[in-house]
């Protein structure tokens, strides 16, 4: 694995927002790419969060994580992967209704995502078996549990 650039938009201050070092590390951890890259992570409120999901998404409301990808135009090749758009009031909601630890829910939130950023996806039973499978392995590698164990609903991205 490769380095990655991560820069980090703090739009939402918040104590419960772990630290640069750790969202980029875990971002690091999750770029299974053999070539360097670039990603944004923009941590915001919740009005943000439902702005870009209503326009992206077409669903209402904050989420907990969004991904977008970087497309670039023909000819272009710029090694960015794309931005995360983290709503960190719903991780904190969502971390406390689970009963899991914030800080493990915001590794597997950045992992999540940035499993997304490489083309993962969770729409098929398989594919989210192997999305699932990967983000397990790689928070287990960061001493953080299986974050599927008491979940009865699979992450929205």
């Amino acid at each position: 694995m490769t380095a990655l650039t991560v820069d980090i938009q703090r739009i939402l201050e918040t104590p419960e927002v772990p630290d640069d070092d750790a969202l980029t590390r875990w971002a690091n951890v999750a770029w299974q790419q053999a070539h360097p890259s670039e990603v944004t992570l923009r941590i915001v409120g919740r009005e943000e969060s439902a702005e870009l999901n209503s326009q992206y998404r077409h669903k209402s409301g904050p989420t907990n994580v969004l991904s977008f990808p970087f497309e670039a135009p023909a000819g272009i090749t710029v090694p960015l992967a794309g931005d995360l758009v983290i709503c960190a009031p719903v991780v904190a909601d969502e971390a406390r209704e689970q009963s899991k630890a914030l800080v493990a829910h915001w590794a597997h939130m950045i992992i999540h995502g940035m499993l997304h950023l490489q083309g993962y996806d969770h729409l098929s039973d398989t594919d989210a078996e192997i999305m699932e499978s990967l983000e397990t392995q790689l928070l287990d590698g960061l001493g953080f549990g299986n974050p599927y164990e008491s979940e009865e609903t699979e992450q929205d991205s």
